[in-house]
């Protein structure tokens, strides 16, 4: 559905394909992709739908399968909280879910429910095929039990003090603790309780069946072999499984006390699936071996044809402002939330993406949502759209809308090498994409606009024109013609690539080029991957374009501080939270106006009436980064992965610093060597020495391979790496706010194998900082 883009206030949204069903073709590509089930209070599927997105647009047989995951504790749990049935809950939030996936443009083939008499059926066959293979064994429990509510307690409804050292959260669940995150059982907390009784739970025996793991141990890691040859796990994946199968397989009990859920199964049901299949699976970190061993042995236990997972993406943690999202605790910015905002879908996709933690935990913060909003999809991408279709719409440019005509692009240097430029873009973005790096693919993607605008810019500096197409058109008309045509390609082009990312962008593109989404299309077989290579050819000449207009908008700051004080705390406290807030603006305001006032309060006392102080900007102006001599390196005593090194940072003392470089750098290349140093960590102890600072370095995707950011010789020893653009003086050491955590992973290495932050070059008086080898590389 497409609502009126001439509207600057309406949230437009991506239309939605209609598709046939699909089932698996001899011959294609057949992908199914699968997001993590979202519970009756959360969930999450971005993802999935940007890499299923991906295979549609090359031509893959795609199908994207999702739903509610309806049976269970937090079913129940949530249930009692609200006075509904568990029915009545689940379809509540179904309802829910499908709302704000449709607004977040997610484009499902299918979104289901797994409380169906078909999901019971297949369950209840492998169950059985499982019972009668003797791979169930049944073992007596001893749980947690109310004498309030009168039956057993799974871990999340315990409630307790957190065992772990330094933490002791006292409400943490007897599965988990929020605070620290560490992965409990009910019986680790101190102080237990009931969470709806609030007694202490008694201890009692219970029977249940357990699926036998050790026995499946052979076939797991027969499957795990195979499957990492020809698929595709993510990193954080494989360390997880690894972790699991290394510390020994043990039974995992199966069955619950629960009415709500999947009943013993009393006959038998038989389901096959294809084999020429890539079945694709997206989730957190918190559930993976589940679905990389618990699951795949559930399927190799019954010994029938099923279809297991060839490639899994884990993201770790996206953290909030100063703590973590909670669906339990209701603590972030959720579905329903975003929804409520004026902030375009596509911004939030954005962020999201390329804020997706895929190797560490990444922070969201409003700040960076600001400026990433205002300086990345507002002056790079959103400025270089509207002045190329502003122009071709202007009478006075003499196009009247039309696309012109042109001779041999490939004549003018200027687009010949933009057009390398631009295939080694697009063969950037396909390696991501099929590797499932969606954050580096979004990042291939946004280079195409930063490539527009540098077109643009050289050519009009060749003509000595200042960003003024009509002056071109006037003394060079047919150079003026291809600059359009080729810059109207790569607006069309960045409507395909980004597509996956934010289709409600590119559906507002293609509404302003006038043309069918069926040209989102990148499908070699057909030639879309060659025209692309070629911009100027994407878009024919003759084409009348439709009617230009902004997409992006400028965030102000008191937009985000009101966003802020909106969503702070827990979604059960917001309410009164935004009372007291608006009942300090209310008080304040006036003590505002009223300042320095004769008779005001404060006025001639000698006290100061407090100062609004303007927030910093959330930028790396704010990190102390300097160049650092290695003047001593040793091993850690206590850990073989670690090196202890004295660092000169221009101080009267070296720094003592700890790094995890010792399986990537040999202890010789360390040893009186110039490297870039984070001088404003808050000091941590590293098995029991503690570290003063930071050495960056530059990693792979999969972290494989690590080199040393290396300033350039001739480098002052204590000198500031600056960055141009970024004034400012740096924060002392552990300031409040997280900046390291926002400011990381826009840390990276170009094509060139420059260090930098979203491109701006680490820079020093004798220019800039780089790596040896690795090419769009995270840096930290």
């Amino acid at each position: 559905r497409l609502a009126n883009v001439n509207n600057p206030g309406d949230c437009t949204h991506a239309t939605r394909e209609q598709r046939p069903v699909r089932v698996p073709i001899p011959g294609k590509r057949n992908v199914p992709v699968t997001s993590a089930l979202p519970y009756v209070n959360n969930g999450g599927v971005l993802s999935a739908d940007v890499y299923a997105r991906y295979c549609r647009r090359q031509g893959y047989n795609v199908v994207y399968m999702c739903g509610t995951d309806e049976f269970g504790t937090a079913t129940k749990t949530k249930a009692m909280e609200e006075g509904l049935t568990p029915r009545e809950i689940c379809d509540k939030y179904h309802a829910i879910h499908e709302d704000i996936y449709e607004w977040f443009d997610i484009d499902f083939d299918k979104f289901g429910r797994t409380a169906t008499p078909q999901q019971t059926e297949i369950a209840q066959s492998i169950f059985m095929s499982l019972y009668e293979k003797k791979r169930l064994n049944e073992n007596t429990m001893i749980q947690p039990y109310c004498t309030t509510c009168s039956r057993f307690l799974a871990d999340r409804l315990v409630e307790g003090t957190c065992p772990t050292p330094g933490c002791g959260y006292e409400d943490a669940r007897g599965d988990q603790c929020d605070l620290c995150g560490k992965l409990l059982n009910a019986d680790d907390l101190i102080s237990p309780r009931c969470k709806v009784g609030g007694n202490t739970p008694e201890k009692r025996p219970t029977d249940h069946l357990f699926l036998d793991l050790p026995g499946l141990n052979d076939q797991l890691q027969q499957y795990i072999t195979n499957t990492l040859k020809t698929g595709g796990w993510s990193s954080n994946s494989i360390q997880q499984t690894n972790a699991w199968i290394r510390d020994g397989l043990k039974e995992r009990c199966i069955t619950r006390d629960l009415k709500w859920g999947v009943p013993v199964p009393l006959e038998k049901y038989k389901q096959k699936s294809p084999e020429d299949v890539e079945l694709v699976q997206f989730m957190g970190n918190d559930n993976v071996p589940f679905h990389t061993v618990i699951f795949p042995c559930t399927l190799l236990g019954t010994e029938d044809s099923w279809t297991l997972m060839k490639a899994i993406s884990v993201t770790e943690y996206l953290n909030y402002e100063s703590g973590k999202f909670s669906k339990s605790r209701g603590v972030g910015v959720f579905g329903n939330d975003v929804k409520s905002t004026n902030i375009p879908v596509e911004v939030w996709r954005y962020y999201l993406l390329i804020n997706r933690p895929e190797v560490s935990d990444t922070l969201f913060t409003w700040v960076d949502l600001q400026a990433k909003q205002n300086n990345e999809l507002l002056k790079n991408l959103g400025n270089f759209v509207h002045r190329t279709l502003s122009f071709l719409a202007k009478p006075s440019g003499g196009y009247r809308k039309v696309i012109p005509e042109v001779g041999n692009p490939e004549e003018y240097e200027l687009t010949k090498k933009l057009a390398l430029k631009v295939k080694g873009t697009i063969d950037e973005y396909i390696k991501c994409m099929e590797a499932v790096k969606l954050k580096t693919g979004l990042k291939a993607a946004m280079e195409v606009s930063s490539h527009g605008n540098l077109y643009l810019q050289i050519c009009h500096s060749t003509h000595k024109i200042e960003s003024q197409f009509w002056k071109l058109y006037k003394k060079d008309k047919p150079a003026c013609s291809i600059l359009l045509k080729t810059s109207i390609g790569l607006v069309h082009l960045l409507a395909i690539l980004l597509e996956p990312f934010m289709p409600s962008f590119s559906h507002k593109v293609l509404l302003q080029l006038n043309l069918p989404a069926s040209t989102l299309s990148l499908v070699d077989e057909d030639g879309d991957l060659e025209r692309a290579c070629k911009p100027w050819m994407l878009v024919e000449s003759g084409h009348t374009i439709g009617n230009p207009e902004p997409i992006f908008a400028e965030m102000k700051d008191d937009e985000m501080e009101g966003y802020r004080a909106k969503f702070s705390g827990s979604q059960a406290d917001r309410a009164a939270a935004l009372q007291s807030a608006t009942e300090a603006l209310s008080i304040s305001a006036p003590e505002k106006e009223v300042k320095g006032k004769k008779g005001s309060k404060g006025a001639g006392t000698g006290k100061k009436t407090p100062a609004v102080v303007k927030e910093l900007p959330l930028d790396v102006s704010r990190l102390d980064i300097r160049v650092g001599l290695i003047t001593d390196v040793k091993k850690h005593p206590d850990a073989d992965s670690l090196y202890v090194e004295q660092i000169d940072v221009g101080e009267p003392t070296p720094r003592t610093v700890v790094s995890g470089l010792v399986k990537f750098i040999p202890l010789e290349q360390m040893q009186n060597r110039e490297v870039c140093v984070l001088c404003n960590l808050k000091p941590a102890a590293m098995r029991g020495i503690k570290s003063q600072a930071m050495v960056l370095a530059a990693s792979n995707a999969d972290h494989t391979e690590v080199e040393l950011v290396t300033p350039p010789e001739g480098a002052a020893v204590g000198e500031r790496v600056t960055f141009p653009g970024y004034p400012g003086e740096p924060d002392d050491v552990n300031p409040k706010k997280k900046i390291w955590e926002s400011v990381q992973p826009d840390l990276q290495t170009g094509s060139d194998l420059v260090a930098q932050y979203k491109n701006v070059p680490f820079t020093t008086s004798s220019v800039i900082c780089k790596v040896q080898t690795i090419a769009n590389g995270g840096i930290k």
